[in-house]
């Protein structure tokens, strides 16, 4: 029986695509590469460690997308953080989770400190027992790693079947697995078609409220 639930952010507690595809249209202009005009076709962008994803989708090196992620947090930190809302029905889900004892927690690729600064600006902040993201330097960015962490704060060991994440992409079911805890998977989030199957997560689920509906 489940106890814990960690929840991914992007595509699973907030609509965030806007704020990231175009802080990567800004970091890509900076660095003199070509981009799509329409920023919803960044959308891979959003989940992923960018760093990774900078190498991936612009065949930058390691240091060039050093810098496009550095170029990325300008725009970010003040602006495309706020380019950004809850999904319908999140702030009940976790009420209603909270009202059933659950503990529940945070665990995000994106940098800690704009996790907490997210969560705070939604007043999302107070549901959570647990939150975890990477570091600024780009250590603890592999989802597994999150979770490790997360899981370390929680106080618990080897035994983790009170534990479950809940994710939108695949790197969620994958480190999830990694980690030895189980995944449900959303799919109104941002993986693309297929994505969530080939990846096998417990279940997977189409809205909000089916994820309440799980749990609860």
């Amino acid at each position: 029986m489940y106890k814990n639930i960690l929840f991914d952010l992007d595509g699973t507690l907030t609509q965030s695509a806007e704020g990231i595809c175009k802080c990567v249209q800004y970091a890509l202009d900076k660095l003199g590469k070509s981009y799509p005009e329409n920023w919803h076709e960044l959308e891979c962008f959003v989940g992923p460690p960018l760093h990774e994803m900078f190498m991936k989708y612009a065949d930058l090196t390691f240091e060039e997308a050093e810098k496009a992620v550095e170029y990325y947090r300008e725009r970010f930190q003040d602006i495309g953080i706020f380019e950004n809302r809850p999904y319908d029905g999140v702030e009940d889900m976790l009420r209603t989770l909270k009202q059933h004892g659950y503990q529940l927690g945070v665990a995000s690729s994106k940098p800690e400190v704009y996790v907490n600064r997210i969560l705070e600006h939604f007043n999302l902040n107070s549901f959570f027992d647990v939150v975890v993201g990477s570091e600024l330097d780009g250590r603890r960015t592999d989802k597994a790693e999150v979770i490790e962490e997360a899981l370390h704060r929680f106080g618990i060991g080897e035994d983790r079947t009170s534990v479950i994440l809940v994710g939108d992409k695949e790197h969620d079911c994958y480190g999830a697995k990694k980690a030895g805890i189980d995944c449900l998977a959303v799919s109104y989030g941002y993986a693309g078609e297929g994505e969530l199957e080939a990846a096998s997560p417990l279940k997977i689920v189409d809205t909000v409220e089916a994820v309440t509906d799980f749990f609860a």
